[in-house]
């Protein structure tokens, strides 16, 4: 037999052959004596055995434990259990477009998103599936300008019907409406009371009344100046410049101030009763009236009703 180890010398060789021989012989005897203690093994040894596996059971246990634990920790490290994943996700869907109060939205800034909840109170037209809605809550109102709107839900947006709008706050002229928005249709019903706010005309708080259906009390119709220099009761636009089906313009007085009303012909065309009351106006006419609190470079309320003053 050549050992693995041979070096090449003879003698050298054969001296470490015999000696790999002997250590064999004893490695043999030992395996052999080994095989015999733990064939008899005491109950001790048993237990011994029985213990560590039962400690590698209950290691095993506290593992797929951790894993149970790791697997409700969030992303970001932290912990969370079922009920705390259900509140966050909550939280979550009350901060992504959740419904202001008006009060909230008064207090918004220009060009905030911003989500609402209101009734239909007007329509002032629609076009290439876009609407302008005047819009009111128990609290305030809103102007909706150019809302993306179909044809066939601008038929459903009839007076009180209750939506929910998406948008932007936005000011133009002092006008603060929403623009750039989107709006469902949601169950309730609400149809505002015209306000008196006659009081209120030429006092800080008349804005607070922004948008909301109001009424003005014993105005006094005040002569208007048209192209040519005579006093009429009403212009067709702003300068005079227009025909029939155009806007009316009138000026209207009450504790010594006067203030110029419209009657807007995209809600109240030369079909509606308004319209006719306007042309049929006198200078000098005591009228009330009610209409929508809009604003233009100050106080340009829409007009939809004229009557003589009670």
């Amino acid at each position: 037999m050549i050992s693995k180890f041979s070096s090449g010398h003879p003698v050298r060789d054969a001296f470490e052959e015999e000696d790999n021989m002997k250590k064999i012989t004893l490695l043999l005897m030992s395996a052999v004596l080994a095989f015999s203690l733990i064939g008899c093994g005491t109950p001790d040894d048993n237990k011994s055995e029985e213990s560590v596996n039962n400690s590698q059971e209950d290691s095993s246990a506290e593992d797929s434990s951790s894993e149970e634990e790791e697997s409700s920790v969030s992303e970001d490290g932290s912990e969370e259990s079922s009920e705390g994943s259900e509140d966050a996700s909550g939280d979550e869907n009350a901060e992504a477009g959740s419904v202001m109060t008006y009060a909230e939205y008064d207090a918004a800034a220009v060009d905030t998103q911003v989500t609402i909840e209101a009734y239909v109170q007007a329509k002032q037209a629609w076009w290439e599936d876009k609407a302008t809605v005047y819009a009111q809550d128990e609290d305030g109102a809103y102007f909706l300008y150019d809302m993306a709107c179909t044809q066939e839900d601008y038929e459903k947006l009839t007076v009180g019907t209750k939506i929910r709008v998406t948008g932007y706050k936005a000011e133009w002229s002092g006008e603060v409406e929403i623009i750039d928005a989107t709006f469902e249709i949601i169950d309730g019903n609400y149809v505002a009371t015209a306000e008196d706010v006659t009081a209120l005309l030429g006092s800080d708080d008349l804005i607070k009344k922004q948008n909301m259906f109001v009424s003005f009390k014993g105005m006094t119709v005040e002569a208007k100046k048209d192209a040519d220099g005579n006093e009429v009761a009403f212009l067709y636009k702003w300068d005079g410049s227009g025909q029939d089906g155009d806007d009316l313009y009138f000026d209207v007085s009450v504790n010594g101030q006067t203030y110029t009303f419209t009657v807007e012909s995209y809600l109240c065309d030369n079909t509606t009763e308004v319209y006719s009351a306007v042309k049929n106006l006198k200078v000098g006419d005591k009228i009330d009236m009610e209409g929508f609190l809009y604003w233009y470079e100050g106080v340009n309320p829409h007009i939809t009703k004229v009557t003589a003053a009670q």
